[in-house]
């Protein structure tokens, strides 16, 4: 049976997918990610999700090409106020901004439970999803980051435990990439540092906002500490 490849980007989220479970992927698009965590046995049943009709149809035609009718079911949702919480055990949401994660994940209240993994993969703004995950009682249990052509991915798997995570400056920006390792970890990180460098610098050359800008500061002062970790943990390695 021909298989469906995943870009290595949705590839990182399916690694964090756990075995024998159900999962709803939420903006499922083509509906390529199900697919794969079906046809390969990885899942025994999958939720392709998408807001709009076009996109669903997209997926309905991937699931009609490899027969996967009786083991994938297509949901229009807007996020994830349509599924029901007892068809998934995990649920994916990848290939959107970090504050719309966010807002989809504080409105879906039955994601408070400790037997559901969230695998999440946002596109800008991590520092927001992992902000309400720590102050919302979650878990992040593992991250990961990838290249993919010119661009940088990173993906994280996250449960609720109840207990709140208290943050430093830095925390929301590092997550737990630093025990990752790898390259793509590293340039992940070494572009927020600047990018909080660059913000900081703005808002104190024209002297405004300055509890904003320390923060910021410190937040890049975290992130130069934890590269240079990673660098001296890859040097010692070699």
């Amino acid at each position: 049976m021909n298989g469906i490849t995943l870009c290595p980007r949705l590839q990182m989220a399916a690694d964090f997918v756990r075995a024998g479970v159900s999962v709803a992927d939420i903006g499922t698009d083509h509906a390529y990610l199900p697919a794969y965590l079906v046809m390969t046995g990885k899942c025994r049943r999958a939720t392709a999700s998408d807001l709009r009709a076009q996109p669903l149809e997209n997926a309905k035609q991937t699931i009609r090409r490899y027969h996967l009718e009786g083991r994938i079911t297509t949901c229009l949702s807007d996020g994830l106020d349509a599924i029901d919480p007892g068809e998934a055990e995990d649920i994916v949401l990848a290939g959107m901004g970090g504050e719309l994660i966010a807002s989809l994940l504080a409105r879906t209240p039955w994601l408070r439970d400790g037997q559901k993994q969230l695998v999440l993969q946002p596109m800008t703004h991590a520092e927001d999803v992992r902000r309400f995950l720590y102050k919302n009682g979650f878990a992040i249990l593992a991250e990961n980051a990838v290249r993919e052509d010119e661009h940088l991915y990173i993906a994280l798997c996250a449960r609720y435990t109840g207990e709140t995570t208290a943050c430093s400056p830095g925390l929301p920006y590092l997550g737990r990439l630093p025990a990752c390792g790898g390259e793509a970890a590293m340039c992940f990180l070494e572009k927020q540092r600047q990018r909080l460098a660059v913000r900081a610098q703005a808002l104190r050359r024209a002297n405004r906002e300055p509890e904003e800008c320390a923060r910021l500061e410190a937040a890049a002062v975290e992130l130069s500490a934890a590269l240079e970790s990673m660098h001296k943990r890859q040097e010692d390695v070699k």
